[in-house]
């Protein structure tokens, strides 16, 4: 069991769906005693059965040595603006807050503001880590194991900034993550754009074509593939998706020309482009590949 200043650490979870559920089940699994608050009784009725040891509220957060919040993002504002003067009240003896939102510039700009204004710590958090469905019921302990996980400090001096990275590498440990990369708002929200967020925009708009309905029989992994973030939580990523319109629209329009350079090989019946086409997106993926072997063996 993980301790924290010899007692047994305490961690309290806002928004118990399938990343919160999972960070909660996670800790519980650690032997540290878990908190939670959801706006879903039923899910609090739940998780309180043999996750959650009590609710997390005023009273309960002088308990906790790490704060995680899972919700929405403005949810995840609105519940830090509601406890903010709690948590400065703690002072350097209070919990680390984190979130775990998916697009870091609107939110962290809001919390490390008023992390810096109250006197609390907070860092910006994305567990890369996930499935395509979503609650409490899909939660699981294991769910971030080996998985990466990108850190977003605030700007601050160096030594504090080490000191917080280092506070929040050690916290996090029970997660089981493969490694931890950092980097600021702006870079963590131009990536994802591409790495998630177009991934699962492409993935819902290919089902949309009329063929889909008549797939089965024809169907097999590159369909699958393909298909897999088609089924999402709409309401989440369309919150999402508008906090970083600006990069995903320019992805968007990346990938909408790299196709319409496909169908104008094809109305043209130009065999030789429709190669030089394909072979360059397989030369790329190759490259990409290789790189990213080279970068875990370096990590290894």
């Amino acid at each position: 069991m993980d301790e924290t200043n010899g007692a047994t650490p305490c961690v309290g979870v806002v928004g118990l769906g399938l990343i919160g559920g999972s960070f909660a089940k996670a800790y519980r699994a650690a032997g540290w005693r878990v908190l939670g608050a959801d706006t879903d009784p039923e899910t609090m009725d739940v998780a309180r059965i043999e996750t959650v040891a009590a609710p997390l509220d005023d009273t309960s957060l002088a308990d906790c040595d790490l704060v995680v919040l899972a919700a929405y993002p403005d949810a995840c504002l609105s519940w830090l603006e509601a406890n903010a003067e709690a948590l400065g009240a703690l002072g350097a003896d209070g919990p680390l807050v984190i979130d775990t939102a998916g697009v870091k510039r609107h939110i962290c700009a809001s919390a490390f503001a008023l992390a810096a204004e109250r006197g609390f710590a907070f860092l910006g958090t994305h567990p890369m880590a996930g499935t395509q469905f979503s609650g409490f019921a899909h939660a699981r302990a294991d769910l971030f194991c080996g998985a990466p996980c990108v850190l977003v400090p605030p700007s601050v001096p160096d030594a504090e900034r080490l000191e917080l990275l280092d506070r929040a590498t050690t916290l996090l440990k029970p997660l089981g993550f493969g490694f931890f990369s950092v980097a600021d708002a702006d870079t963590h929200d131009e990536v994802i754009a591409f790495t998630s967020q177009l991934a699962h925009v492409v993935s819902n708009a290919y089902v949309k074509s009329p063929t889909a309905r008549v797939h089965h029989g024809f169907s097999a992994g590159s369909y699958r593939d393909l298909t897999r973030v088609a089924h999402l939580n709409p309401a989440m990523w369309a919150e999402l998706m508008c906090e970083n319109a600006d990069y995903l629209s320019r992805e968007i329009a990346c990938v909408t020309d790299a196709l319409d350079a496909y169908r104008a090989a094809l109305d043209a019946r130009d065999q030789e482009q429709l190669r030089l086409l394909l072979a360059e997106g397989d030369r790329i993926k190759r490259a990409l590949d290789a790189h990213d072997a080279d970068t875990r063996s370096e990590e290894d």
